[in-house]
């Protein structure tokens, strides 16, 4: 039976977690969501692994975690310890455990939390296929647990904390036989070191489900968190939230905002690291960035948590029979929650089914690609300059297309202008068609356009009856598709949506898209899907609108782009996605092609799955990505994964096409998928080789 949803999918509210200490630095309850990152030098150099901490504690980073592969570099840690202690830096230590139960127990005595991962601590990965019997798999939990024992106690005696590091790409045999690579498999191998730690009595324990791929991140995160909650009522674990091997540049941005962003606008996650094939410091400010957004929102009151609506003060008295249903009861402003179905099911991915809408040439919803429009504002007045901008724009990124353009319509000048830059695009040869956007109050623009787009942002809870039917009767009429555009706190979208619906039935209006607008858009999106599905209109396309602050930082911008887009479409929700604020054009376009590839919707590059580097790498990958990704950055839609060591490389590389994995000092062996194919070869020979393998293959395209 799949799990109620754990939380309330329509009111942002943090999820409640006890505290646990790590060193001086205490996480979960009300605290501060943590930031932490990882060192990349050698553990045994003890002086640059001090550097490179101090360096990331000056940052901001809260937390630093090492590598120790072995009892060598466990020991190394009391130096290290040492080193910062001299300096006055107070950061707490986290040692990075894999495959070394001995080094863990050394570790434990000079940091203040050891992460383990469940998947390796004591097992082996071979992909091994073989069926156990209960009595065969109650002998192996047996064996795991007394393996893993001694380390709790030693944890418990000493004060120290755990973490629980649960990894998609390395998750035991055992388990990938019983449950395969699922969320579902990462949750039950973290529950079984649980249940060892609370047979214990120790409950200083933080948890983590990574994946590279963030729509598995997310649904193993909330599954986890169902899963504590049928176990106890009450404050449960902490987590420690992210998105494994993300990348870098802008892609990995995109992917860990969408990753960590959809899992923050839930209130899942205490602490929070960025992985990033780059200089860990420069993981700092992008998490940060991240933690900001909503220790914002939750520091709030209730009754002020966003744009002067009340959220999540009034839980539901019964949610709905399905784990995706809505909360029963009314909200601050006094209108229920929706109470329809928003999800097929929120521990998997399936698009939302809808029916297709024309757009020009091409169509959204359904089983079309989620497409893409660019938000242009206002009218431009000189309208061939914004065309021949435009035009210069979209040849500057011919990989991907603008398939709708927007524009704001209010009066007869606008509608002037919207009517010169439409033929002025034709004449620009920008193929592109026109959407106008007006508000209930201007009424239905009189200038041509594709699809138009009525901004309902009334202060009162239920629209004008007769300014909706003006709308909904300017489309019939046009014979165009009409979206219903909501700029509404998020207890008035039910009742503004029946009024909206009333409007287009009244006017035989069929061909019809919502959208929402403001703070809360991830939750406002669930609550329009659910209300549709509720009122039996669930095929109603749901287009996902984003527009930037110009004032925001341009990082900042990007996250919140990423998160508010990435996370509804990493749930099945949006049939077309419109970004607006970014400017040149070509980089809006570019962004939102690579937010619907970081949320595996749409691949438009070739992606790669990069690790962010630690103490076992045994080469410059920041620079090693560097060169694979110009050898073959131009082979759209093939995977490729670039990984330092073999702890999660195999596992992680399972959706990949070809893998480049650090074999030993100055090594690399290649992979097609999860199997090795080609071993030990020299690393100044391993990005051409890694060609050869691509063209031998079949995979390989010359570049343009």
């Amino acid at each position: 039976m799949t799990p109620p949803f754990p939380g309330d999918p329509f009111r942002p509210r943090r999820r409640s977690t006890f505290e646990v200490r790590v060193g001086d630095v205490a996480l979960g309850g009300a605290r501060p969501i943590r930031v932490q990152s990882m060192t990349t030098t050698d553990t045994l150099d003890v002086r640059a692994t001090a550097d490179q901490a101090e360096r990331l504690a000056a940052a901001g980073c809260e937390i630093v975690r090492i590598t120790a592969p072995s009892i060598k570099e466990a020991e190394a840690l009391r130096d290290i310890r040492g080193e910062l202690d001299r300096r006055g830096v107070r950061v707490p230590l986290v040692a990075d455990i894999h495959f070394t139960p001995n080094a863990a127990l050394a570790a434990a005595e000079h940091v203040e939390k050891v992460r383990v991962n469940p998947g390796n601590y004591a097992d082996k990965k071979r992909f091994a296929v073989r069926e156990y019997t209960d009595a065969e798999y109650r002998e192996e939990l047996e064996r795991v647990a007394e393996r893993f024992r001694p380390l709790v106690r030693r944890l418990k005696a000493l004060g120290r904390a755990l973490r629980i590091g649960t990894n998609h790409g390395s998750l035991s045999d055992r388990i990938m036989n019983r449950y395969g690579d699922t969320p579902l498999g990462m949750v039950e191998s973290a529950l079984e070191f649980l249940d060892v730690c609370e047979d214990e009595g120790f409950r200083d324990v933080v948890f983590s489900m990574k994946s590279s791929n963030p729509q598995v991140a997310i649904q193993a995160y909330r599954l986890l968190a169902a899963r504590l909650d049928a176990r106890r009522p009450g404050p449960s674990y902490p987590f420690h939230v992210g998105v494994t091997e993300a990348g870098d540049g802008e892609d990995g941005r995109v992917k860990s905002a969408i990753g960590i962003g959809a899992l923050l606008e839930d209130g899942i996650g205490d602490t929070i690291r960025v992985s990033l094939t780059e200089d860990p410091v420069r993981e700092v400010p992008v998490a940060r960035a991240l933690a900001a957004r909503y220790e914002a929102r939750f520091a709030k009151p209730a009754a002020d948590a966003a744009a002067g609506e009340r959220v999540g003060s009034a839980r539901a008295a019964a949610r709905e029979a399905s784990p995706a249903g809505g909360s029963a009861s009314a909200d601050g402003a006094g209108a229920p929650a929706p109470r329809g179905r928003w999800t097929a099911d929120p521990y998997a991915h399936a698009r939302r089914a809808t029916r297709a809408l024309p757009l020009g040439a091409l169509a959204f919803g359904a089983g079309e690609p989620v497409r893409v429009e660019l938000d242009l504002g206002p009218a431009p007045p000189d309208a061939a300059a914004a065309a021949r901008d435009l035009a210069a724009a979209f040849a500057r990124v011919p990989d991907v297309a603008c398939e709708s353009l927007l524009v704001d319509a209010a009066g007869p000048r606008d509608a002037a202008r919207v009517a010169a830059l439409g033929a002025a695009l034709r004449e620009a040869r920008v193929a592109a068609p026109l959407a106008v956007r007006a508000s209930l109050a201007d009424g239905p623009p009189e200038a041509p356009a594709a699809r138009l787009v009525a901004r309902i942002d009334a202060e009162a809870p239920l629209p004008r009856a007769a300014a909706l039917r003006a709308f909904a009767r300017a489309a019939r009429e046009r014979g165009v598709p009409l979206e219903w555009s909501f700029a509404l706190p998020l207890a008035a979208l039910p009742g503004a949506l029946a009024a909206a619906r009333a409007a287009a039935d009244a006017e035989d209006v069929r061909d019809l898209a919502v959208s929402a607008e403001g703070p809360l858009s991830v939750h406002a999106a669930r609550a329009l899907a659910a209300a549709l599905d509720a009122c039996g209109r669930g095929e109603v396309p749901i287009v996902l609108r984003h527009r930037s602050d110009p004032f925001a930082p341009e990082e900042a911008a990007l996250l919140h782009a990423s998160v508010e887009l990435g996370a509804p479409l990493c749930d099945g929700l949006g049939d077309l996605v419109s970004l607006g604020g970014f400017a040149p054009p070509d980089r809006a376009l570019v962004l939102a092609y690579r937010i619907l590839q970081g949320a595996r919707l749409r691949t438009s590059w070739t992606e790669f799955i990069s690790c962010p580097s630690c103490g076992r790498t045994l080469f410059d990958l920041e620079e090693t990505t560097a060169r694979v990704r110009a050898r073959t950055g131009h082979l759209r839609g093939l995977k490729i994964a670039v990984m330092g060591c073999i702890v999660n490389g195999p596992g992680e590389m399972a959706d990949a096409d070809f893998g480049y994995v650090g074999a030993g000092v100055g090594k690399v062996n290649l992979y097609v998928g999860k199997e090795c194919v080609v071993r030990n070869v020299p690393e100044a020979e391993a990005p051409e080789r890694l060609v050869a393998l691509i063209r031998a293959r079949g995979a390989w395209l010359d570049p343009a």
